[in-house]
């Protein structure tokens, strides 16, 4: 008999109400005295279904524990060619564990324990000035015109959130010293402890707590004092706030595509843009902004070390008779003065600078090309000097100055003393100058040579001269005869 809702309220009223007995219920109502027993106290209702689950008597606590060491053993090797399939388990179980049951159940539970395994995480609680987490993006820009990649280094703070972030051009040794850097002077001091995971621009070796920090990287944070925390592989979790970040930046800042001349120009607003964040947003579970508890932050970070750590690169060169030195598959010039010489080359995220003596020689920005030059029209001037001829078909003319000017220059036939002054001008001025100028070059080119300070020559007797050449003229004569 299917109990309904009316029998199963008129059993619970006569229990309750009239206090009748369970063998008096069924009697009235025509029904088991086990239905009347089941329904009186209220310990079941009609519609509840007993949930039905019997465990495969052969799947132990060990075989379970057995499978988790194969998924946890595949984690850690990270290579997905050869990782344990559940047919590999399953032909493991039996050979190694005697295991008895069906290859189905172990697929089954081998297919639950994959989708539960990293399901789960323990919230974590930072005190203030204890630790950064730093982390690399890749972002797109639109820089003069052009649709450009740029690599983002972001950092947070694990306390505040304070969000930090600055772009370089690639990933390497400078720009992520420069990032981290960068990102200590924005806000104020060094964090105990700096977690990434294992960037090979830090790690010569292993990862994780095996982890072996490369020679520059480690010089560069016992200067700064905060020591290294390297992630495992794959657990973007561990590094979940600046994870976040890469994330968040990347939809708010760099969306829609933004426009810009060059980096430096970017980062600034940047820069301003991290801080208009943190003065106006509140981190889920907190009650103040995150400027706010920035502020508490920034009196446990560690003081910046007196003197600014040089994240450079140094490496000696010799200078070619072209004038350059080779760099990085580059070449960059020098003044010709110094042909032949060795120098120092510092290499930085974004720039080269160029010592002779413990002075700057040259400064360029960084090229990351192939077999690349970067020519200084200034380095090559004393030397055009002396070969006029080459003066509109040298490349360091002609990759410095503009189409418009390269051929106003032509078209105009001017004197190669007249192009020196000119393109003195240019690298002293600016072409803009010299271009907004050209009438004066103009005008000075059609004025006539003018000696401001005559040469006076004297007057010179020839008579004696005349004499002299006279009397030589007979004696000859008579000698002849």
């Amino acid at each position: 008999m299917v109990i309904t809702t009316d029998i199963y309220k008129e059993i619970r009223q006569l229990y309750l109400i009239e206090k009748l007995s369970q063998r008096q219920i069924a009697k009235r109502l025509h029904i088991s005295r086990t239905t009347v027993a089941k329904y009186c106290d209220g310990s079941c209702y009609p519609g509840i279904r007993a949930d039905y689950h019997r465990a495969a008597t052969v799947i132990t606590p060990e075989v379970v524990g057995f499978i988790q060491n194969c998924l946890l053993l595949d984690q850690q090797e990270r290579n997905l060619k050869q990782h344990h399939t559940a047919h590999r388990i399953y032909t493991r179980l039996a050979e190694e564990r005697g295991f008895k049951g069906s290859e189905s159940n172990i697929r089954k539970l081998v297919l639950h324990l994959r989708g539960t395994l990293h399901d789960a995480y323990v919230p974590l609680a930072f005190d203030a000035g204890e630790a950064m987490q730093i982390d690399w993006g890749t972002y797109e820009v639109m820089m003069n015109g052009q649709k450009t990649q740029i690599n983002a280094f972001c950092a947070r703070l694990c306390f505040s959130c304070a969000p930090f972030i600055i772009c370089f051009h690639r990933q390497n040794t400078e720009a992520f010293l420069e990032g981290i850097q960068a990102a200590l002077e924005f806000f104020g001091g060094a964090a105990r402890r700096v977690i990434f995971d294992n960037a090979r621009v830090a790690v010569k070796e292993g990862y994780g707590k095996k982890a072996i920090a490369q020679d520059a990287y480690e010089r560069f944070s016992s200067h700064y004092g905060f020591d290294t925390v390297f992630c495992n592989p794959a657990c973007g979790n561990e590094k979940g706030l600046v994870e976040n970040l890469v994330g968040w930046g990347r939809r708010n800042f760099f969306v829609p595509r933004p426009e810009t001349v060059d980096l430096d120009t970017l980062n600034d607003r940047l820069r301003q843009e991290c801080l208009a964040y943190a003065a106006g947003h509140i981190v889920t579970g907190r009650k103040v902004s995150i400027e706010k508890l920035f502020h508490i932050e920034q009196e446990h970070l560690l003081p910046l070390p007196g003197r600014r750590y040089d994240t450079s690169r140094t490496v000696p060169c010799r200078v070619s008779a072209n004038g350059m030195v080779h760099f990085d598959t580059n070449s960059y010039s020098v003044p010709i003065e110094r042909i032949g010489q060795d120098v120092t080359v510092k290499s930085y995220a974004e720039r080269i600078d160029i010592y002779w003596g413990g002075k700057v020689l040259a400064s360029h920005p960084r090229n990351y090309g192939h077999n690349e030059e970067t020519l200084t029209l200034a380095h090559y001037l004393p030397l055009l000097k002396r070969k006029p001829r080459s003066i509109l078909q040298a490349r360091p003319v002609k990759e410095n100055l503009s189409p418009g000017t390269l051929t106003w220059l032509n078209q105009t036939h001017f004197a190669a003393q007249e192009l020196i002054a000119i393109l003195t001008d240019c690298t002293e001025q600016g072409e803009d100058y010299v271009m907004s100028h050209r009438e004066r070059y103009l005008t000075q080119q059609k004025r006539p040579v003018c000696i401001a300070d005559k040469v006076v020559v004297p007057t010179i007797d020839l008579s004696l001269y005349d004499h002299l050449v006279s009397e030589g003229g007979s004696a000859s004569c008579q000698t002849a005869g």
